[in-house]
């Protein structure tokens, strides 16, 4: 199968700094504020599902044809993927503007080894299995003309570390599913 063309932009469009200091002073002077974030998933059929997001385009996830889709989109782990590394890309973006630092390029590439065997709950049952993502390997493309190796390697630790997404994959997450 054949990737699609990759979208190059011809300049990155910087953030507001303003805007991030008064996120950055808000968050400092509020420091317990928690968001609840909300979804709705609706099934299409299969395993196809349309999900709504504030008042967005709805957004198709669906399954490839090795495990039961239609192949019309990410499926549910791949769109996890996906939103890690747009986490990943905010971040070093929001902590190179916060230093100074002028990015020209900026490209992320994830891979994530998952144990899918258990199939939903329908395969191998094993107690002690761990589901899921096993590791994400992050490899970053990035440009800075002015910028040392060592500073972008420590830009990238540090949006990690505090990348709300990243965090989701390295911390547990308690998951309360109830019937409405």
């Amino acid at each position: 199968m054949s990737q699609p063309d990759v979208y190059v932009p011809s300049c990155l469009r910087p953030i507001d700094e303003d805007g991030l200091n008064k996120l950055s002073e808000n968050g400092k002077a509020n420091p317990n504020t928690i968001k609840t974030l909300k979804s709705k998933t609706v099934l299409d059929g299969q395993f196809k599902n349309v999900n709504y997001v504030r008042d967005l385009e709805p957004v198709v996830v669906d399954e490839p044809p090795g495990l039961l889709g239609e192949d019309t989109a990410p499926n549910p782990s791949e769109m996890a993927l996906l939103s890690l590394g747009s986490c990943l890309s905010v971040g070093v973006q929001a902590n190179a503007t916060a230093r100074g630092i002028t990015l020209t390029k900026l490209e992320i590439s994830l891979e994530a080894d998952i144990n899918i065997t258990a199939v939903w709950g329908t395969g191998d049952l094993d107690p002690d299995k761990h589901l899921g993502v096993q590791v994400v390997r992050a490899y970053y493309d990035i440009e800075s003309p002015d910028t040392s190796r060592e500073d972008l390697d420590d830009l990238i630790k540090h949006a990690t570390k505090w990348s709300p997404v990243a965090n989701t994959y390295m911390n547990k997450v308690d998951v309360e599913p109830s019937l409405v």
